[in-house]
């Protein structure tokens, strides 16, 4: 990719209706050519469990489970499965579809984009790479959608640490707009996690969070030191830099913005929208 100046926002711990907001907010921004591309680094300000955008709340959600351990409850504009907002730094990354050298393929575009992430993991001292399929058998797997957790859902180009999954993210294109975000994980309470999903048996529960442990892991599981989540703003906004041959300068909003990010606010803490399917 070409060098380029880009926006950084780190807008601290925000409830997830402001989040998701925030990030629509951007894509329109970049959308009407006010900003050129917008990296964002952000925390959640009440453990929030996100679902994608085509999942089916009621089905696949125990929402009396979410309600008894005070969690948040939001719908993702972009696609994928569940993830547990909680001990983690979330990014977000937006950008025009038609930026310099950015491929048309969503899969290559999102190697390109998580190129970021690589680095950040390296600065973090952590040997991360790209697990990219070969064969006819590991391309068939990334159709097999075990179950509605996204860590436990294969996808392309995933970054693994120890043969592991170390990364969850997602990505939606609307109105020429590109926005990929996802979590960078500090430590996962897996059973927890798991508690917010229906299964049609607690033995099929069993056998999926173990599958989980074999497949995803947190930062703090595998480093010889123990991070913080103030550890990794430098370390993945210098990573976003590096990988993605880009400069950044500060974003601040302005009262126009407050405005129009409020109005947002309300779409995504409407049952309207949380509930449509």
């Amino acid at each position: 990719m070409v060098q380029n100046r880009w926006f950084y926002l780190e807008s601290g711990r925000n409830d997830a209706f402001h989040n998701m907001a925030l990030d629509e907010l951007l894509m329109e921004k970049v959308r009407q050519g006010e900003i050129p591309a917008a990296i964002r680094l952000y925390e959640w300000e009440t453990p929030t469990l996100s679902i994608g955008y085509f999942q089916k709340m009621e089905k696949e959600i125990d929402i009396d489970r979410v309600d008894e351990y005070g969690y948040e409850l939001v719908r993702r504009a972009t696609g994928g499965r569940g993830v547990l907002h909680d001990r983690e730094l979330t990014y977000s990354v937006v950008l025009p579809e038609n930026y310099p050298d950015m491929p048309d393929s969503v899969t290559e575009s999102y190697r390109i984009l998580s190129q970021g992430l690589l680095e950040g993991f390296r600065n973090l001292s952590l040997d991360a790479h790209f697990s990219i399929p070969r064969t006819k058998e590991e391309k068939k797997e990334l159709t097999n959608i075990r179950s509605s957790v996204c860590f436990d859902t294969p996808s392309w180009y995933e970054l693994v640490v120890e043969g592991r999954k170390i990364a969850g993210s997602a990505q939606t294109r609307q109105g020429g707009v590109i926005m990929q975000h996802g979590s960078i994980l500090l430590d996962v309470d897996i059973d927890h996690l798991f508690d917010m999903f229906t299964y049609t048996n607690e033995r099929f529960k069993e056998k999926m969070k173990t599958a989980f442990k074999e497949k995803a892991v947190a930062i703090n599981e595998i480093s010889d030191r123990r991070f913080t989540v103030e550890d990794l703003y430098p370390a993945f906004k210098e990573g976003f830099e590096k990988g993605l041959d880009i400069t950044t300068e500060p974003y601040v909003l302005t009262d126009s913005d407050r405005v129009r990010l409020e109005e947002i606010r309300k779409k995504y803490a409407s049952d309207e929208w949380n509930y449509r399917r």
